[in-house]
């Protein structure tokens, strides 16, 4: 099948992805952008899971001040190398990290960071709701592990949905910079600052 230069730009600009990557990914699907769309995100998925593993020790400490001056984060973004410290992609990924922390005021970097009495706590809280009142005890476990996959996404950063596309989490942000810069990237922490009081992470 042919695709039209035109596609394949657009779907460049939508994925950061590269030109033969996105005529590749249009093709196999068949001109649809969102098939294309998906397939690459599915591949850059699989790429970051090859590069997980690796150490990242080095890295940037980003800020964001919002503009009331009220409100600021600071996080720790590492990378493999000094080299993709430095480049532009891995930059702004930090940036929005960071606004990403002001605006949605995650408690933990991803699931294994949270107390696990915090855990438990939601758990009880879960188990007490009206919905699982009188249902079987594998009806109100299924409710909980429902009720609890909200609540890693509104207190796991990595897990949240991204401020300027939800259909995005803030893992698939991280993924797809893998897949760019072609090394691990990971968030080793982040503090949020509001006048009057302090969260870190």
């Amino acid at each position: 099948m042919d695709v039209s230069a035109q596609a394949v730009k657009e779907l460049r600009e939508k994925t950061g992805a590269g030109m033969m990557e996105c005529k590749r990914a249009l093709i196999e699907a068949q001109g649809s952008q969102e098939k294309a769309i998906a397939l690459l995100r599915e591949k850059g998925q699989a790429k970051a899971a090859k590069k997980r593993g690796r150490a990242a020790t080095e890295g940037i400490i980003a800020h964001y001040v919002h503009a009331d001056g009220k409100k600021a984060a600071l996080v720790e973004l590492n990378c493999e190398t000094d080299f993709v410290a430095r480049n532009a992609v891995f930059r702004e990924l930090a940036r929005e990290i960071c606004m990403q922390v002001v605006a949605q005021e995650p408690l933990a970097v991803s699931r294994q960071d949270l107390p696990p009495e915090a855990v438990e706590k939601e758990k009880a809280i879960c188990a007490q709701a009206k919905e699982c009142e009188g249902k079987p005890a594998a009806v109100v476990e299924k409710i909980v592990e429902g009720k609890l996959e909200k609540f890693y996404e509104r207190v796991c950063l990595l897990d949240q949905p991204y401020i300027r596309d939800e259909t995005r989490r803030i893992r698939d942000l991280i993924d797809e910079a893998i897949s760019k810069l072609g090394e691990n990237v990971t968030v080793r922490r982040f503090v949020r600052m509001v006048v009057g009081g302090e969260q870190e992470s």
